[in-house]
């Protein structure tokens, strides 16, 4: 049962009585509901392809609906069909809602297997606060295409095969951590990274990529090192496989942290048997040419990486709409993240031949995966019916609208960010009266800043107010999580026996409308790729459930029948709201 489709249905059929165009009848919910509860604005539309008063043919069209007792129908100025639903459907819709195993949620006419790529971990390299939106976002769409029916892949698709790695290698190289290894006639497989750990990690990468900028000898150098990790040559390549595995535990642990869920931890190193078969494919069909050395594709497409004609014969170059050639193979055999991206869709069509893949990044590699995908397409490495596409997120900021820092100018770990969210939520807790309970800090902290992320348009740079997301009032994920909390106890409190839901007062009448309103926004976010849509509806859901909760003091009622009637509303609205927030990748609470 859906509300919008059935009013869309009734107005469709008067259009078609009427010999009037009866297709896409869009409705939508009303933006003033003390006006009415949904609006459609066909009558406008029709009536300025045929040059007659919209006014006048919106009467027309309401006054050849069908009768209904589910509906109420009425013409506003211009020519605004508004509709007002009745209790009685109200009631209806509720009861189909609370049975229903999606809860209402529109499901997907023609379920797709849909391969997400999202985290953003390097190995070798500790995650901060730069790789949080990517693992939110990305587990957040996934479990929206998974509550509409779509079948779905996620890969971690970890950074271990790229530069980072000959840089880390040569550092710990140099500074002596690898002497052993090194040795003549060295048993490789027998030694054990002595006195390496995560923290000696973090601190050999940053010192290895600064100095790089400042030294070609030692970038060379590390050119090399990368070069002989991706051909597997020893010892370089055991170091780099003890690097990896001592890595992925402490990346397990921050993912596990955000409630987020993987089922491959492959890497760019898991595409490396692929790689040379995909550059023969560029090769074997002219679509590579050498450039300076290196193999390159061309993507750009009509109008773009057009030459700016230069002012003196020093200038550089420029472009008019830039788009340079896809880089698949370096000067020196090398191979790049472009190569490993294309050698990936290879290896993901190969074994699980998805309808979608959609990477989750910062919106610095829009260009990148622009060229990856003109690469796959132009070579038929993705078929024609495969859709590859790139959620591009903006950044989180401070407070002063900068990325977010440490107060010395660093960069901020994403455990060090999360501890800060959960010594929030216990300062929350404790004023509750609530003590010594680290794990339901957790879901708050952590469930606050997926809230206070996802509520944002995803493209869009956002501000990273901790105060502000943990709020247990207003639009935060704090605020829907107490609402369940507090439902809970109602019905803990209660003699519930799961009755039917009759809808009696206008209180009620909200809430029914709200749910309506959340089921509907899991198809606006689908189609939009994000997830702010469902954040706000699932708010407006508790905010309305709010407003009951003051006006009724529902375990005092002596009315058996509406008690029950209201009780088994709590349990929908709880289980509405759960279910948003399962897709947002926020836990519930029992307490707060």
């Amino acid at each position: 049962m859906n509300l919008r489709e059935e009013i869309s249905k009734l107005i469709s059929i008067s259009l078609s009585d009427l010999g009037l165009n009866s297709t896409d009848v869009a409705v939508v919910f009303s933006n003033r509901p003390q006006l009415c509860d949904f609006q459609c604005n066909q009558a406008m539309i029709l009536a300025k392809q045929l040059n007659t008063n919209p006014n006048e043919l919106a009467q027309k069209i309401v006054s050849n609906i069908k009768k209904t007792d589910d509906f109420e129908f009425f013409v506003a100025n211009p020519g605004f069909i508004n509709v007002k639903v009745t209790f009685k459907a109200l009631s209806k819709y509720c009861n189909f809602v609370a049975k229903d195993k999606n809860y209402g949620i529109e499901q997907v006419k023609k379920p797709r297997l849909i391969f997400f790529d999202y985290g953003g971990a390097n190995v070798a390299k500790e995650l901060h606060v730069g790789h949080l939106r990517s693992p939110i976002v990305g587990e957040a769409l996934k479990r929206l295409h998974i509550s509409m029916g779509d079948k779905t892949l996620a890969d971690v698709h970890l950074g271990d095969y790229g530069l980072q790695m000959g840089l880390t290698v040569l550092q710990l190289k140099i500074d002596g951590y690898l002497d052993e290894f090194f040795k003549k006639n060295a048993k490789i497989d027998c030694l054990e990274l002595k006195n390496v750990t995560l923290d000696v990690l973090n601190d050999e990468y940053p010192k290895a990529s600064k100095r790089k900028d400042e030294d070609a000898k030692f970038k060379k150098l590390a050119d090399d090192f990368t070069l002989f990790i991706q051909q597997k040559k020893e010892p370089y390549f055991t170091i780099y496989n003890k690097i990896k595995a001592l890595s992925i535990k402490e990346i397990q642990k921050n993912y596990e942290l955000l409630n987020c869920g993987f089922d491959y931890y492959f890497g760019e190193s898991d595409a490396q048997p692929y790689i040379n078969s995909t550059v023969q494919i560029f090769v074997d069909k002219g679509l590579a040419r050498e450039s300076e050395g290196a193999l390159v594709v061309d993507v750009a497409q009509e109008g773009e990486h057009e030459p700016i004609p230069k002012k003196s014969e020093d200038e550089p170059q420029r472009y008019k709409n830039p788009m340079p050639p896809a880089i698949i193979k370096k000067y020196n055999g090398g191979d790049l993240y472009a190569t490993t991206d294309i050698a990936t869709i290879v290896m993901r069509n190969r074994d699980f031949v998805p309808d979608e893949i959609v990477y989750v990044t910062d919106n610095r590699q829009c260009t990148h995966f622009k060229q990856v995908f003109r690469c796959c397409k132009k070579a038929g490495i993705s078929p024609e019916g495969q859709k590859l596409t790139h959620i591009a997120f903006g950044t989180m900021n401070g407070k002063d609208g900068k990325p977010f820092k440490t107060r010395s100018g660093g960069v901020v770990r994403l455990k060090d960010v999360v501890g800060l969210l959960i010594d929030k939520a216990n300062e929350k807790l404790v004023s509750n009266g609530i003590v010594g309970d680290s794990e339901l800090a957790r879901k708050i902290g952590v469930g606050a800043m997926k809230f206070g992320d996802l509520s944002n348009t995803i493209e869009k740079d956002y501000v990273f107010d901790i105060d502000k997301f943990l709020s247990f009032d207003g639009k935060t994920g704090p605020y829907i999580q107490y609402t369940i909390a507090r439902i809970n106890s109602i019905l803990a409190k209660s003699n519930f026996k799961n009755g039917q839901i009759n809808i009696q007062t206008d209180s009620e009448r909200n809430i029914a409308l709200m749910i309506a309103k959340l089921s509907s926004s899991y198809m606006l976010c689908y189609n939009a790729y994000s997830l702010n849509s469902l954040c706000l509806a699932a708010f407006d859901l508790a905010s309305a459930f709010s407003t009951l909760y003051s006006n009724q003091k529902i375990l005092s009622m002596t009315d058996e029948k509406a008690q029950q009637s209201l009780l088994s509303l709590c349990l929908l609205v709880k289980n509405c709201l759960s279910k948003a927030l399962w897709t947002l990748g926020i836990d519930t609470v029992e307490k707060m």
